[in-house]
Formats: structure tokens, sequence, C-alpha cells
């Protein structure tokens, strides 16, 4: 059956010319890859595409800091200055978004494309921001937030999946890396924005206004871009794949990647995938390695090192701008190396030896805790570890579970797994974030930073146990590697 379907996707030409072959013969010449052209597809093809679905992550960083500024005065202007809860709500009512966002990403993006899901992610933090901008109370402010989080939510998701499925093996971990990347640019450029808020009256609006245009522009833009070879493969639009293929890997290259599409083709590519297909059977181990993966990376506390890192520098002296400066430099510095390392060490190399240096650094942040004399070295070496920490982060843990899991997914799941999987990284987030001044004020933070240390040194074990080297290799190969037997 498999055979005969890869028979009918042959061109008439390529038929005609090779009337004798048996269905054996058929199969060995479209498969063999010796049969093609060698060297790999130029990254000069797939790189504005992939440029322009990172403008997702760049909105996404830029939305979870763009309140961290203007807070104060966003609270003065609508009336709910003091008001704790008013303002918590303010800065997390996007994560409520985000979450809806990202459980609907897995049906969206299956049900339209990858390029229309990054059309439909733009449309909410448009009208979002629009809303937050023009916000006269606090309910106006808290819907554009909540609406601005589901474009967060499902935008993230939908850019893995895509790029992934429209990179070269050869530079596909380099790619993923720009994912982190913009998502850090996103952070420091919401950071820049808000600097003369406190000089200019109502300058909070002009924050939330601005990130107007680059939504317009990744929906624009995307009108322009490819299309997933292996989404159109899936609906059976096998003509409008290859075309795809071609524009992203060249024409030498589309057989090749055809018959890598071919090779799994099981003649179910074309049903719905259910969430309940994901928790038994033949795809449970993977997708329990990426709920494991998003989950350990939020238990590392990478998130609650962030909330607590002002309070950290302000403790040394160091102003709050300036140490939100210091702490996007490290993040920023430390995706700009995993970028560069991605294809030459691993995705398993980089993610053992973030988790590792970050239970280092979160040592060194309880070792601190035991000095309390003000002004005395452990300040210092409380805010070494802490940028140690995001740096360690960045290298590995932050930019890698979001490119590993598209590539250990199999395509027929692809979507609703990483769905499943972002869930878990928003949920446990919520809850670090919920629990931790509490945990902090009733634990300490020696023992908090050392539960950290532990859940860094679980994460490490973990993926030396279960998670495999996937550089270099086709996403047909890693799926036929991991996939337990029907």
């Amino acid at each position: 059956m498999r055979l005969n379907s890869v028979y009918k996707r042959m061109s008439s030409r390529e038929r005609a010319s090779t009337p004798d072959m048996g269905e054996d013969d058929i199969s060995e010449k479209l498969l063999d890859p010796a049969d093609q052209d060698g060297g790999n597809p130029s990254w000069k093809h797939s790189l504005p595409h992939v440029c322009v679905a990172t403008m997702s992550s760049f909105l996404f960083g830029y939305h979870l800091g763009v309140v961290n500024e203007p807070l104060e005065s966003i609270s003065m202007d609508l009336g709910f200055s003091g008001n704790t809860l008013a303002e918590g709500l303010v800065v997390s009512m996007c994560l409520g978004g985000a979450l809806i966002g990202c459980l609907f990403s897995g049906w969206i993006s299956d049900g339209i494309g990858r390029r229309k899901a990054f059309q439909l992610s733009a449309l909410p933090m448009i009208i979002g921001a629009s809303l937050s901008a023009s916000a006269t109370r606090l309910a106006g402010m808290l819907l554009g937030r909540f609406l601005v989080g589901t474009g967060m939510g499902l935008g993230p998701p939908v850019a893995s999946l895509y790029i992934t499925e429209v990179s070269p093996s050869s530079v596909r971990g380099t790619y993923g890396s720009f994912i982190q990347i913009a998502t850090c640019l996103g952070l420091v450029a919401s950071l820049f924005i808000g600097i003369p808020v406190k000089e200019y009256v109502g300058w909070w609006r002009m924050c939330f206004g601005v990130s107007i245009i680059p939504a317009a522009l990744l929906a624009l833009c995307m009108q322009f871009c490819a299309e997933s070879p292996h989404w159109l493969y899936k609906r059976g639009k096998f003509g409008e794949s290859e075309a795809e293929f071609e524009r992203l890997l060249g024409g030498q290259h589309v057989k090749s990647a055809m018959a890598e599409l071919s090779r799994l083709d099981r003649g179910d590519e074309g049903e719905t995938v259910k969430y309940s297909e994901l928790f038994h059977g033949r795809h449970f181990r993977v997708v329990f390695i990426g709920t494991m993966l998003f989950a350990l990376q939020q238990l590392s506390g990478i998130n609650a090192v962030f909330y607590f890192s002002s309070a950290v520098f302000k403790s040394a002296g160091v102003a709050s701008d300036n140490a939100n400066i210091c702490v996007g430099f490290a993040n920023l510095s430390g995706s700009i190396v995993a970028m560069l390392l991605m294809d030459k060490l691993g995705r398993r190399v980089l993610l053992l030896g973030s988790f590792l240096g970050m239970a280092a650094a979160m040592v060194l942040q309880a070792v601190a805790t035991n000095f309390h004399q003000e002004g005395s070295w452990h300040v210092y070496l409380s805010v070494c570890g802490m940028l140690l920490f995001v740096l360690t982060f960045a290298l590995g843990a932050g930019p890698v579970p979001g490119l590993l899991l598209p590539e250990i997914f199999p395509s027929r799941i692809r979507a609703k797994a990483m769905a499943l999987c972002m869930s878990v990284h928003w949920v446990v987030n919520f809850f670090v974030g919920l629990f931790f001044l509490r945990l902090l004020e009733q634990l300490g933070a020696k023992i908090l930073y050392s539960i950290f240390a532990s859940f860094c040194l679980m994460a490490a074990l973990f993926v030396a146990k279960n998670v495999v080297e996937t550089k270099g290799k086709s996403l047909q190969e890693i799926e036929i590697s991991l996939l337990s037997p029907v």
C-alpha cells in the first residue's frame, strides 16, 4: 500500500523513464540517499521565512516585559495605585490568555496551517494592544492583556513547529535558537521603550501601542512566506509540498525531501489526532519526555529568579534599570552562544551543561544566604550567582526544549503534542510564580535555592537518561529512532 502511494506521487516523466521497474526498484530509486545530489541545502533559501516566524517570539518577549517599568504609572492613571492585587492581575493576566491560546494552538495549526496560524496569533495581539493603549479603566486594561496573552500562547508553539519543519537539518539547531534570541530582544526592547515612562505623562500608552507595528508586520509578511511542506503533505497536497520544498531547500533537494516524507507514509497522516492518543501507546514516550523537559525547565526556578532579581541587585546598591540590563545582557549573550553551538555540540550536550551550570549557580545563591552582613562580599556572590544562572539557562535549558520537541515528535502528533507541552510550561510557570514568595518566607532563601538546585540536578539526570541527540538528523530519522513498535 505504501509503495503504491509513493509510485502515484512520481511524475509521469519519472514513471515513463522506468517502465520495467518493479515496486522494489521504484522504492529504492526514490528512497536511496545516494541517488540525490550531495551536500546540504543552502541556508539562504529558508532564512527569510525563519526570520519572519521569529517575529512572534519577539512579540512574546516584548509583552512579557512591557508592564515592568510602566506599572506604577498605569496604576496611577487608571486609579488602582496601591492595590497590589490589581497590579498583579495586570502583570499576570496575559498568562491566563497564553494558556488558552496554547491549548488551542494544536488544533489551529493543524486545521488552517502554520502560516495562517501565525496571522491569527497576530490579530488578538493587535486588538489587545490597542485596548491596553487606550484603556481608561482597569477592566479595559485586563481585557487587552488577556487578548494579547492568547496571541502569545498561540505564537511560540507554532513558531517552534514552523522553524523545525522548514529548516534544513544542517542548520535547524541554529535557526531554533533564533526563537530564544528574538524573545530576549523583545524583552530588551520593552525595557528601553519603557525608560521615558517617568518623564512623560501617558508614555505607557506608547509602550503598548508601538507593539501593534511588529504584530501587523508579522501578519503581512507571513502572507509571502512558505507554508510548511510537512503540513501540506499531511493534507494530501503533494504538489504544493514539492513547490514549497523547492522554495526552502532549492530544486536539487526536493526529491530527497519528498522521499523522506514518503518513507513514513502509513496512510494515516490525514486522520484527526485526539489528545487521548498522546497518553498511551507508541507516542507516550516522546510526549512524556517533552512534558517533563518543560516542567523541569520551570521547576528550576528561572522565572522566580527573574522575579527576585531586582531585590538582589538593589541590596548590592545597583539601580533596578541597570540590573535589568545586566540580566538581559546575560540572557542575550547566552542565547547567541547557544545559536553558535547548537549544530556543533548538539542539543543534548547543551541541555546537560546548562542544567549542571544552573545547579552550580543556585548553590552559589544558597551559600551567599549564609552571610547577612550588609555590604559584605556575599551580596556580590549572590549577584554573580544570579547572572550565571541566567547565562547558563540561556545556553541550553531556555532554547533547546522549544527546538528539540518538534524534532522528536512524529509529524502526525507534532502540533497537538507541542500544545500540550507548552500548556504544562504555562501551568508550572504560574504555580512557581504564585508560591515563590510564600515559600521564600516560610522556608528561607537557603532552602528554597537548594530546592531549585536539586531540580536542576534532576533535570540533568533526566536528560542524560532520556534525551537522544538530534543534531544533523532528518525529522524522519529521529522519528524512527524514538518511536516504539506498535
